[in-house]
């Protein structure tokens, strides 16, 4: 396999599931932010009229908060294999996990680093998705006595009101995070056709998690790489 045929090469990163459940979370969020912002600042009260007005910003705000519920529930019904490998790996660290942050910090100043080996989930995916879960307990948490009022203490709703704003404030800055380093980070851009297609290019799936690409190869489920003559693996 010639170096051009080694880069062309895909494979399969994530499952469907995953990629719809990606997707409807993106849109949401994004989605619930904008119709968030004339709640938060007049600045933005020029947002109602795109909207048709208060009600209807709400009435959109209320339909995408449970839009972004339902991701969780997608993921896991269709591919919960890959859903509980995922909370397997959050609960997981050991020291190269934390030899990773060094050589990030090298990596996203742009001096020299080195890979270190990786499961199916970086430690820095594995710090993005714990605070993206806090998210969302606080902004879900918060949501319902804001939505029904009625039915909670007065104290707890003005408690709700604040702790909505922390997780839409913290939120907002992770996401932030998040889209540099996978969509504008050059060593790390392309694997965002993961969350688009499912697949990665092989060699940068090799060098950024090691451990699982060597475990696929293993199983005959990926290419490898290093030697041309096994490389008659489908789907490669």
């Amino acid at each position: 396999m010639s170096k051009q045929q080694s880069s062309e090469v895909q494979v399969k990163r994530f499952s469907k599931a995953f990629v719809w459940a990606h997707g409807i979370n993106a849109i949401a969020f994004i989605g619930l932010y904008i119709t968030a912002l004339p709640m938060y600042t007049d600045w933005f009260n020029w947002l109602y009229v795109v909207f048709g007005g208060p009600e209807n910003a709400r009435l959109i705000h209320r339909i995408l908060a449970v839009a972004f519920i339902l991701p969780t529930f997608i993921w896991l019904i269709f591919d919960h294999k890959g859903f509980f490998m995922w909370l397997k790996e959050l609960v997981t660290w050991k020291k190269r996990d934390f030899q990773f942050f060094s050589e990030f910090v090298k990596e996203l100043f742009g001096f020299k680093f080195k890979h270190v080996r990786q499961t199916f989930f970086n430690a820095g995916e594995k710090i993005n998705s714990i605070l993206q879960i806090f998210c969302a307990i606080l902004l879900i948490g918060s949501g319902f006595p804001m939505w029904f009022p009625d039915l909670f203490p007065s104290a707890l709703v003005q408690w709700s009101y604040f702790l909505h704003n922390v997780g839409f404030g913290l939120g907002f800055a992770v996401v932030l995070g998040h889209i540099y380093l996978s969509v504008i980070h050059k060593h790390s851009r392309p694997g965002f056709t993961g969350v688009i297609t499912g697949k990665v290019p092989a060699k940068w799936a090799k060098s950024h998690y090691t451990e699982w690409y060597e475990e696929e190869v293993k199983k005959g489920n990926f290419p490898d790489l290093d030697d041309p003559k096994k490389n008659k693996k489908k789907g490669a």
